[in-house]
């Protein structure tokens, strides 16, 4: 007897990652988009990204995107993007002259601070814990109060996302609503924009979790959720948004057919004898189901643009720009590039050489793909943002 989850009218178990497309939902056509995602990778994906925005809005594209979906690092650089979005004041052109002031300024200010060490310490000597620690930096330095309905209502959409612990899924931050398909919903939060970001940014084990207190009855019940009860809709605990979807790849894969995904994503080093202790032995293992969930989005999207099933690009920070075969890409030795690829992923200081290098290397390889797989006619940029080159 066939499984009841096969049947075309049954419902699966919503615990499982297997679901069936309601009929409205497969029927549904895919917007054209552009939405554009920005992976995790500490402060190097966060000022990688700020390169790729940089191309995007110098080639027009930038006001084009119908949603941009950040997790961990990339969700700090969406953040100002979009808490400044409105002030970018975007000419017939489509570009915007205050792009750098805007958006440019303020994240290589942050860039200048390491903030997960002393998060660390506040955490455990001072009232409070660390991810609170870290979303108070980010509202220093960054988005001074504002709340996501500083966000604007679109387009562009911006979706921050989180892991819920407790659901296994998901958790969305945006200016209509924050939900999680398995708790519930909650239309126009005044959560501190802040907090949203620490809580996609929270790298397990040190900076995670961040818990939200929300009020009982404010999370509303969805079509399909199973968990809409208390204490998933009171107190809700959440992890780095790339624990689910590094790439933040899941809230436009189903709704856009172009798709540009950035990638400032690390990867697994070999070891040639690796930990045997439980705890460094068990890091280790987790690295590796990280890294082959990683592989398999990358190789879902490269295979999708391939079968021409969506159309996009992706750029990677460890892309060898010579593989676009793009007479008159901008000079990035490959060698320079993988030593940026090679960043660690903290919350730690960056000096402004590094800052620069990769900006430009961002910039650079957006430039490529955009060319060759996107809009041939983009003009070629005159340089590098900075002189330095990669």
């Amino acid at each position: 007897m066939p499984s009841p989850v096969n049947e075309p009218n049954a419902v699966a178990d919503p615990r499982s990652p297997v679901r069936d497309e309601q009929p409205s939902a497969a029927a549904e056509a895919l917007k054209p988009g552009p939405a554009l995602c920005l992976s995790g990778g500490g402060y190097r994906a966060m000022v990688f990204h700020v390169g790729v925005l940089w191309r995007l809005n110098e080639s027009g594209y930038l006001p084009r995107l119908d949603r941009i979906s950040s997790v961990s690092g990339g969700s700090i650089t969406a953040g100002v993007l979009a808490l400044h979005w409105k002030a970018l004041a975007f000419d017939n052109n489509k570009v915007s002259a205050a792009f750098q002031e805007q958006v440019v300024t303020p994240i290589r200010n942050l860039a200048g601070h390491t903030i997960d060490a002393k998060a660390i310490v506040g955490g455990i000597f001072l009232p409070g814990t660390v991810g609170e620690k870290v979303a108070a930096a980010y509202d220093r330095y960054l988005f001074q109060g504002a709340t996501l309905q500083a966000l604007p209502e679109g387009p562009p959409r911006f979706v921050i996302n989180a892991t819920n612990v407790q659901s296994g899924a998901l958790w969305r931050f945006s200016q209509p609503y924050m939900a999680d398909y398995r708790v519930g919903r909650v239309d126009h939060p005044t959560l501190p924009l802040a907090t949203a970001v620490a809580a996609s940014s929270a790298f397990p084990p040190v900076l995670s979790p961040v818990e939200l207190d929300l009020e009982a009855g404010l999370v509303q019940p969805q079509q399909g959720c199973d968990l809409c009860r208390e204490p998933f809709t009171t107190h809700v605990v959440l992890t780095d948004g790339g624990v689910y979807d590094n790439m933040g790849l899941e809230t436009v894969w189903k709704r856009y057919q172009t798709v540009l995904v950035s990638d400032a994503g690390g990867k697994m080093q070999a070891e040639e004898e690796p930990e045997e202790d439980w705890a460094q032995h068990s890091l280790r293992i987790l690295d590796l189901i990280d890294n082959q969930v990683r592989s398999l989005r990358k190789r879902q999207v490269i295979e999708a643009y391939k079968s021409r099933d969506r159309q996009g690009a992706y750029w990677g920070i460890r892309t060898n720009i010579a593989d676009y075969q793009l007479a008159d890409a901008l000079p990035c030795p490959f060698a320079r590039t993988l030593e940026l690829a090679n960043t660690p992923t903290r919350l730690k200081r960056m000096d402004a050489e590094l800052q620069e290098r990769l900006i430009n290397w961002g910039y650079a390889v957006c430039d490529a793909a955009m060319r060759k797989h996107v809009d041939p006619n983009v003009a070629k940029p005159k340089g590098f943002p900075y002189a330095r080159g990669v």
